[in-house]
């Protein structure tokens, strides 16, 4: 993802320390899901479906700052869920953001106007609101009539108070480009700092013909890029290259390292085995060489920003066509 200079900074740093100490395994990101809760049941959601038994449980504030001290990445991604149903929400942010962590809390905007009124603007913090098309879309998505309008009524209160706001986007079977371009267009003009995009991935509890195979993935990715070209993308050039096939990526699976009410999720944000007591644990005695596209069947069509976005990190350097075309993204 493209991140502001200071972020930009941190990252560098962090890399290089892992470097220089010959840490082959690292995470960049930590996914924290407080909850499972959510007040939406959408249809590409895998979350609902495989958290069903235990939805209700949430993560205590001492877990969740346990979880943020154990886990070394510079970046939380507070997600869910729905984070704004988690108990302890507004004592959580501040908390992780003292800790010296970049926060992008993850919303589906429904929440978001009444919110605002309990978060500081910071440096460090963005909000990370999911939008799906434009309103016809993003209701029957969603599956809740005025979810569209509530969302974008969020974005501009957020942007108006000073907030950092990003929007993330999924591309599904039947999504339209055109009027995805369209979103995009819209989103800009409200002064939406950073666009981020990906295809959805298939998850087998969500049984649903939804979702892109690898062949579809890089026929739409192939405009997509286009539109990135015109658009504040925080999708590296580097991962929207890779989801054209134009660019082979191996997965990172342990860039983004998730923890829930039942622990460390393993082996990763999408795919769950088991789950471990600490992140040291989850490190350690996961066999990492078990997973990836043609290894793990369920790997096979993912092409998602977490497993791959991480890859991106570690193959700069290799190529001084990437390192010009990030380097021209990022001052863009």
């Amino acid at each position: 993802m493209r991140f502001p200079l200071k972020l930009n900074a941190d990252l560098t740093k962090y890399i290089i320390s892992n470097k220089v100490k010959k840490i082959e395994k690292f995470p960049l990101v930590l996914m924290l899901e407080p909850t499972h809760l959510c007040n939406l049941a959408c249809s590409g959601c895998g979350r609902i479906r495989e958290y069903a038994d235990t939805i209700q449980q949430m993560m205590s504030l001492e877990e969740c700052l346990r979880s943020v001290d154990e886990c070394p990445a510079p970046v939380v991604t507070i997600t869910g869920g729905e984070p704004f149903l988690y108990s302890h929400i507004y004592e959580l942010i501040p908390a992780v953001l003292n800790r010296g962590k970049h926060v992008y809390l993850c919303t589906n905007g429904l929440l978001l106007e009444k919110a605002l009124e309990n978060i500081k603007v910071h440096p460090n913090f963005y909000l990370n609101v999911h939008m799906d098309g434009l309103e016809e879309t993003h209701d029957r998505i969603l599956e809740r009539k005025g979810t569209f309008k509530i969302a974008i009524e969020g974005i501009k209160k957020a942007k108006a108070m000073g907030f950092r706001v990003c929007t993330n986007t999924t591309i599904f079977k039947d999504t339209d480009l055109v009027e995805i371009e369209m979103l995009f267009s819209l989103l800009t003009d409200l002064g939406v700092d950073g666009i981020l995009v990906a295809p959805g991935f298939d998850y087998e509890a969500v049984g649903e013909n939804l979702f892109l195979q690898r062949r579809e993935i890089e026929k739409k990715f192939e405009e997509v890029y286009r539109m990135s070209k015109r658009f504040r993308f925080w999708s590296t050039p580097m991962y929207l290259r890779f989801l054209k096939g134009e660019k082979k990526l191996d997965c990172t699976p342990w860039g983004n390292p998730t923890r829930n009410p039942l622990g460390w999720k393993a082996p990763c944000y999408l795919i769950t085995d088991t789950h471990y007591p600490t992140f040291r644990e989850m490190m350690e005695k996961t066999d990492w060489d078990k997973y990836g596209v043609g290894k793990d069947p369920r790997c096979a069509q993912c092409m998602m920003h977490c497993g791959f976005e991480p890859t991106v990190v570690s193959e700069i350097g290799k190529s001084w066509k990437d390192i010009l075309e990030m380097a021209i993204w990022n001052m863009s």
